[in-house]
């Protein structure tokens, strides 16, 4: 009689892992997914779409790349009422702005496609997931710390940020500002937060202004790879090479001949490709069914595996690397 009633529970035990196994949907397959960078010719975003489309490729869906020349706030309209029109499943979005596009966000929503942010988010009611390079705060604060080590914590900062209404710039800025608050920056000051609309040109002279304007200046930070590297060119054949400590967030293959030259000691990233291919995959299991967007879903997404979704449907690749003369070559992206 024991024996029976041991293998009965075994298999009971085992209905029930069968069942549930089997209530976790597959992914659907010829998804349409639509993935709107910041604006389409900025190298950050080149990549970053790289890794949604391998995403697509993976799961067998359908994933077209649109998107504007600028980044200006009302510049991804268009592109949210054309992906409503062809009736998406889902638009994968890093957002020019927080609130600007909640009107046409909510008509796609209620159009039926599932909304994921990437990178740069809006309000939480304009989508259903964001999917974040790493920890905005440890993103901020890491940033201080790194120049911060460059400058020997004395001196005066400035930093080249992208637009000033970019949510992940502004983010980050502020954990700066916190960063800053702690005693062992007392002998360092932030004098400028100057602007280049993450506009090559722009941010070239943003950047001769922060060091003409500023005599006195030791390092600067510049959390967009178009600053950073626009910064690092005028850099590299300025007086102020060796003296400007210059880091902030680029890409490997863009920075990599300014580390080698002496212009840039260090900067920091993630792998961009990464955030695209992580929201492609997420944007794909809300469709399917596999996650709803609450708190402590988990779900796979390919060669990246398991994530946990956190508070506001917050989703986090992974911790910024830091880059330098030693590691650099080891990095092709």
């Amino acid at each position: 009689m024991k024996k029976r009633s041991l293998l009965l529970s075994a298999l009971a035990l085992g209905s029930l892992a069968t069942l549930a196994y089997a209530q976790t949907p597959a992914l659907k397959k010829g998804l349409k997914i639509t993935l709107l960078p910041k604006n389409i010719n900025n190298p950050y975003n080149v990549i970053e779409t790289s890794g949604g489309t391998e995403a697509g490729k993976e799961i067998d869906a359908v994933v077209k790349i649109v998107g504007p020349s600028d980044a200006g706030a009302s510049s991804q309209v268009s592109y949210i009422n054309t992906a409503i029109a062809q009736k998406q499943d889902a638009l994968v979005l890093a957002a020019n702005d927080a609130n600007a596009l909640l009107p046409y966000l909510a008509r796609a929503k209620a159009s039926g496609m599932k909304i994921v942010t990437m990178d740069s988010d809006t309000a939480v009611a304009g989508r259903t997931l964001f999917v974040n390079q790493a920890n905005s705060e440890g993103i901020g604060r890491a940033q201080v710390q790194l120049v911060g080590k460059l400058i020997g914590y004395k001196g005066e900062i400035a930093v080249l940020s992208a637009t000033p209404n970019a949510t992940n710039q502004n983010t980050w800025i502020k954990w700066m500002e916190e960063e800053l608050k702690l005693p062992k920056y007392k002998d360092m000051k932030l004098v400028k937060i100057a602007y280049g609309n993450d506009d090559d040109q722009k941010s070239f002279t943003e950047m001769q202004g922060l060091i003409q304007a500023y005599p006195n200046l030791r390092g600067v930070i510049s959390p967009t790879t178009v600053g950073i590297s626009a910064g690092a060119r005028y850099l590299s054949t300025s007086p102020s090479k060796g003296k400007v400590m210059l880091t902030g967030l680029g890409t490997p293959n863009q920075m990599r001949a300014f580390v080698k030259d002496g212009t840039v000691t260090a900067f920091q990233l993630w792998n961009p490709a990464d955030v695209g291919y992580l929201a492609t995959y997420a944007a794909a299991a809300l469709v399917s069914g596999q996650i709803t967007g609450k708190t402590g879903e988990t779900f796979t997404a390919g060669k990246l595996g398991k994530y946990t979704i956190g508070k506001d449907g917050e989703i986090i690749v992974g911790p910024p690397y830091t880059f330098d003369k030693a590691n650099i070559d080891k990095f092709d992206f």
